[in-house]
Parts: structure tokens; C-alpha cells; sequence
């Protein structure tokens, strides 16, 4: 899978290459599990892996994949807050060098507080909208009409408390993240 380590070396370690080709495939699946990329993830693991920064054309040797698609990728780990642009002292060339963003708990933070909140937000809205429209419309349907609106509105009223519960769920999560003091690594293994 990947060739090198953060320090330009192979890897001949059995072991550490075992934990760092499993932390690239696992981190892969992960941000495929989230609606991201496969290679998103695994771009992320090779940064975050990475002693020092690295430029595109690092990360597609490394990772045997298109410049195109580690560009690409890159820009969306950028705006999600995920990697940043790294100056590198002593490099003479006008490549652009990235390096991992490893406060986990601002990303996971950020993600809960940008994406998914906005996609429950628009699920409640959606689903307001919808029941009340039915609700308008019953009076000109006929009998049979409106017991299936009234249907269509009681499942909606059901999903739309489920969506708010969500919405509850990630607020208290987000305020429980800034009240956890996450500098305080001391049970962190040495």
C-alpha cells in the first residue's frame, strides 16, 4: 500500500508496517462510512502519520494514486479544517506542503457542528413543510384522501421527533465537548 513512513524510510518494521497500513485502511473505511472518499481518509492517515509535511506529488507516490485525485481531496480535507498548508524551512522549490490537523475533538466538533446539523435542519424543515401541506390540502381531498394524508402526517410527526432527538443528541455532544477539558492527557499512555 504505502511505500514510506512521515520520515522518508521504508518501513521494514513487520509491525509497524502492519499498524500503519491497517491505520490507512481503517481510516479509508472510516471516511467512506461518513460520505467522504476512501482515498480522503487515507490521505489524512499519511499526514497525520507524517512527522513533517508533505506535498502532492509525496502523498501520490505514497499512496499510488493521480496527483488529480490528491488534489482534489486535499481541498476538501482544507475546508473541512482537516489539514492545513505547512511552510517547510529549506525547501527551495514553490510546492505547497500539508501537514494533519490533530485536534480530533475540534474536527469531530466542526463536522457535528457544520454538516451534519445543517443536513437535520433541513430534514426537520423539509418535513414540516410537507406535513403542512397535507394539512392545507385536506379539506378539498375526499375521504379516502385524507385518511391517507392523515397517515402520511402522523409517520412524518414520528420522523420529525426522531430527527429533533438527533438534533438534541449532537447539541449536547457539542456542549459537552467544550466543557471537557481535552489538553489534560495525563491517563494518556507514555
Amino acid at each position: 500500500m504505502v511505500n514510506e513512513n512521515g520520515h522518508g524510510h521504508t518501513i521494514v518494521n513487520p509491525d509497524i508496517r502492519a499498524v500503519h497500513d491497517s491505520m490507512l485502511d481503517g481510516l479509508g473505511q472510516l471516511a467512506s462510512y461518513f460520505g467522504f472518499s476512501k482515498v480522503m481518509g487515507q490521505l489524512y492517515g499519511t499526514l497525520m502519520l507524517s512527522h513533517e509535511p508533505l506535498s502532492l506529488d509525496d502523498m501520490t507516490e505514497r499512496l499510488d494514486i493521480s496527483k488529480a485525485s490528491v488534489s482534489m481531496n486535499i481541498r476538501t480535507l482544507e475546508h473541512l479544517g482537516m489539514v492545513r498548508q505547512a511552510w517547510v524551512r529549506g525547501k527551495g522549490d514553490r510546492r505547497k506542503y500539508y501537514e494533519a490537523v490533530t485536534d480530533y475533538w475540534q474536527i469531530i466538533s466542526d463536522l457535528l457542528n457544520g454538516r451534519e446539523m445543517r443536513d437535520v435542519q433541513r430534514a426537520i424543515q423539509v418535513m414540516r413543510e410537507n406535513s403542512d401541506k397535507l394539512i392545507a390540502a385536506m379539506p378539498d381531498m375526499s375521504g379516502s384522501e385524507q385518511d391517507v394524508a392523515k397517515v402520511y402526517v402522523h409517520r412524518i410527526a414520528q420522523l420529525q421527533t426522531l430527527f429533533q432527538f438527533a438534533q438534541l443528541m449532537i447539541s449536547t455532544i457539542l456542549e459537552q465537548v467544550e466543557a471537557i477539558d481535552l489538553d489534560d492527557d495525563a491517563d494518556l499512555p507514555t
